[in-house]
């Protein structure tokens, strides 16, 4: 099962968006969000809430794709987000994640016994490439037991 069917098949918001994962490596993650009138906002485009979404899941799937070997020992969690819309998005978007942190430390950090929390960049972007939402979402992997 690929990232994306696995974040489809345990995330409803996921799989209620349609959103597609395109790609998912432990350096970066690309999702989109197709263009569906059911989730646009009054302007035509699509809701702050379907954006919020997009970007979540694309964090989301760059976590599990940068430490889904750490899952036996450590729950990734959101500890907080943050986004900003900058231009108004229409028609299909992507999010772009990239990990703010070498996964390498994050990981020495839990073989410390420690509870790291590392932040993930995204970036989402209209098909013309411009940048419509700028977010940013802290995580942590907290220790099983």
């Amino acid at each position: 099962m690929s990232i994306g069917e696995m974040l489809a098949a345990t995330v409803p918001m996921a799989r209620t968006l349609n959103l597609q994962f395109l790609e998912t490596t432990p350096e970066r993650a690309v999702v989109a969000l197709p263009d569906q009138n059911e989730y646009h906002n009054h302007v035509g485009g699509p809701h702050a809430g379907a954006m919020f979404t997009l970007g979540e899941s694309a964090s989301g799937a760059i976590v599990l794709a940068a430490f889904g070997d750490q899952l036996a020992r450590a729950v990734p969690l959101a500890v907080s987000a943050e986004i900003a819309y900058k231009k108004l998005a229409m028609g299909p978007v992507t999010a772009i994640a990239t990990l703010g942190r070498p996964a390498a430390e994050v990981v020495a950090e839990l073989d410390e016994g420690r509870r790291p929390e590392f932040p993930v960049s995204i970036a989402i972007r209209r098909e013309d490439g411009a940048v419509t939402g700028e977010m940013s979402v802290v995580w942590t992997l907290r220790p099983n037991g």
